[in-house]
């Protein structure tokens, strides 16, 4: 069975959706980078957080991903505390971003190493201040410090791309790499 290296609700939410069944091994990696492009960055994290859980199950197909906001030269991340998060809003607001999304497939027993990476495009809703000091209270778990999947959220009004990339799991990334490794659902 499928191991997801995450606790995110929102990514199992979407393989739930897509009827793929995966238990929850959450990875407790340094989420850091030596890299500076988005791509790169959340395809290297995406590959530690499934590499550090399927060295502990080795007999098993990992999934692992990591996504981030991109905007005005700056990767965010999730905000760190409320003062960062209404930093991430105002740098964002009425603004595009670009959110990226990698995917990581790891199975030592087959030998079997898979990344990459997906962008998705948002243009933030222009918000007064006193919105964004309210918005800026909702979400220090998500980058970018917004839920665009939050039907209460409506910060973000436009998306050019794919939804999953932006919620946090490129499912067509998941799907070609479980079909490569045959990794039935």
């Amino acid at each position: 069975m499928l191991i997801l290296a995450s606790k995110s609700p929102r990514r199992k939410e979407l393989l739930k959706a897509a009827g793929i069944k995966y238990r929850v091994v959450p990875s407790r990696i340094d989420e850091t980078s030596s890299y500076k492009r988005p791509a790169l960055i959340v395809r290297e994290l995406a590959y530690k957080k499934a590499l550090s859980v399927a060295l502990k199950h080795p007999g098993s197909p990992v999934l692992g991903s990591d996504t981030l906001v991109y905007c005005k030269g700056e990767v965010l991340g999730k905000p760190s505390n409320h003062k960062d998060a209404l930093r991430l809003l105002r740098l964002q607001n009425g603004g595009w971003q670009a959110v990226h999304t990698g995917v990581a497939l790891i199975w030592l027993e087959k030998d079997i190493f898979l990344a990459g990476a997906e962008v998705s495009r948002c243009k933030a809703r222009r918000l007064s201040e006193a919105e964004l000091k309210a918005l800026s209270g909702k979400h220090h778990d998500k980058a970018g410090a917004y839920a665009v999947q939050d039907k209460d959220d409506e910060f973000i009004e436009k998306i050019e791309g794919r939804f999953d990339t932006i919620v946090g799991l490129s499912m067509n990334l998941v799907r070609k790499f479980m079909k490569k490794a045959k990794v039935h659902a």
